[in-house]
């Protein structure tokens, strides 16, 4: 009971932290952003809000002005279902990746913000 008074007090200090201290957004053209909005349709993050990694991976999605649908699994137990049953585990950051009709699980936030930076990175700030 405390540990988890203390765990969800200090991971909303640092969500609090993290809205307050964000990068400036990547800047695009909006034809680029929405070819950008386009390939962000098709990913969701399972993530808590409190926990840092997640905190970590949603700074850079702000950074690179990506916005993906938010799937917190502390609060809606459909979303840690779908990441047990689809993902293999109930693990945080997790993004999915949805290309032709198939769902690609990334946990990790170091190999998911590679990923992301590789996809919406490189595109021309306008």
């Amino acid at each position: 009971m405390i540990i988890n008074l203390l765990r969800n007090g200090i991971g909303n200090a640092l969500a609090c932290a993290e809205r307050l201290t964000r990068p400036p957004r990547m800047q695009r053209d909006p034809d680029a952003q929405a070819r950008v909005n386009e390939q962000a349709s098709r990913l969701a993050l399972y993530q808590y809000h409190g926990c840092p990694f997640c905190i970590k991976v949603r700074r850079e999605l702000h950074r690179l002005n990506v916005d993906i649908e938010l799937r917190n699994v502390d609060r809606n137990p459909q979303y840690r279902q779908e990441l047990l049953e689809q993902g293999g585990r109930v693990m945080v950051p997790c993004l999915r990746i949805s290309e032709n009709g198939q769902d690609r699980w990334m946990y990790e936030s170091d190999d998911i913000i590679a990923w992301l930076r590789q996809q919406f990175g490189a595109v021309a700030a306008g």
